[in-house]
Formats: structure tokens, sequence, C-alpha cells
């Protein structure tokens, strides 16, 4: 049972947003601008840092949510997600993602610089300095969103399917008609 009561009976972040659409729109905002506005890395391959993030920060809720907004958007789909969930290493990937993605892994520890290792390794896979940006920005934003949905204890879905029907309403709407339209 989550720490605070939620009236709406939706799970995880969603029911958090019905909950207090005054900081909901910010939110929304910000996940809108870094998973689905214009830059360089595809939407899928940005849900993917999101969904790993998460899944490093063992939030079940956020994991598979963006796991499914990641498969929804990627070749390969629930696969190649959940190989890149177990071994991003192993995972058929491009260089530059795994790359990213051990960038996303440092971001979420113990607060302090990208090592420059990390930055050298993505830079030679191709990476440029925007991806480099994004990718510090949207596991930094993660690890955010995972503590909201964490520390307030929130529930988990009933249904795995949950998070197949919300990728949908995501794919096609976005960040803040989705939850709109999850009420």
């Amino acid at each position: 049972m989550a720490h605070i009561e939620i009236t709406n009976g939706q799970p995880g972040i969603t029911g958090l947003m019905i909950q207090r659409p005054d900081t909901a729109a910010p939110l929304n905002l910000l996940a809108e601008t870094l998973l689905r506005g214009p830059l360089t890395l595809s939407r899928g391959e940005r849900e993917l840092i999101a969904a790993y993030t998460s899944e490093l920060n063992t939030t079940p809720f956020c994991s598979g949510s963006h796991s499914a907004f990641a498969a929804a958007q990627l070749e390969g789909g629930h696969d190649l997600v959940k190989s890149v969930l177990h071994d991003p290493d192993a995972a058929p990937i491009s260089p530059k993602l795994r790359a990213l993605l051990a960038i996303a892994a440092e971001v979420r520890g113990e607060v302090r610089a990208v090592s420059q290792e990390a930055v050298a390794a993505a830079r030679e896979a191709g990476a440029d300095d925007a991806e480099i940006h994004d990718t510090v920005l949207i596991a930094a934003s993660f690890c955010l969103f995972n503590r909201y949905v964490t520390c307030l204890d929130t529930e988990e879905p009933a249904d795995a399917g949950y998070y197949d029907v919300s990728a949908q309403r995501i794919v096609e709407h976005g960040y803040g008609a989705a939850v709109a339209s999850a009420r």
C-alpha cells in the first residue's frame, strides 16, 4: 500500500500524476521533451535508456513501463529490451548505444562526474556532445522519477498487460495526454 492515499486506482507514477496534476505538468513536460522531442537518439533508444536506468534502480513500475515503451518503438521489441536489461554487453545493440548505457549506469550510481573512460568510449563509438548530454539528463531524470515512485511505495499494476496498453497510449499521444487518458 502506498505511503499516501491515491484515490484514482492507478498504479505507479500514473496514480501520482493523476493525483497531483500541479506537479504532473512539469514532470510530463520533462519526460515528453527528453523521450519524444526532436533529439538525435531515436525515441526507442531514449526509452531504453530510461528502462535500463530504472532497472538498475530496481524500480519495477518504471522499468516495466519504459521497457514496454522501448519495445513498442524498437526493432526486436520485447526480446531486445530483455536482452539489454539482462546484459547490455551481450545485447544486439550498436556500440554507441552500449556506450551510452554505460554512461547511464554511472549516472545512477554515486553522484560524481561520469568517468573520462565512459565518455571517451561513447565518443569512440560515435556519440556526439548532444547524445552524451541527453543520456546523462535522461538517466538523471529517471533517478528522480524512480525515487518518486519507489519512495512513496506506489503499487505495481495487477495485470502485466498494463504496460503494453500504456505503451500504445505513450507512442500515439505522448506523456501528458497519456496520463489524461488513463483517468
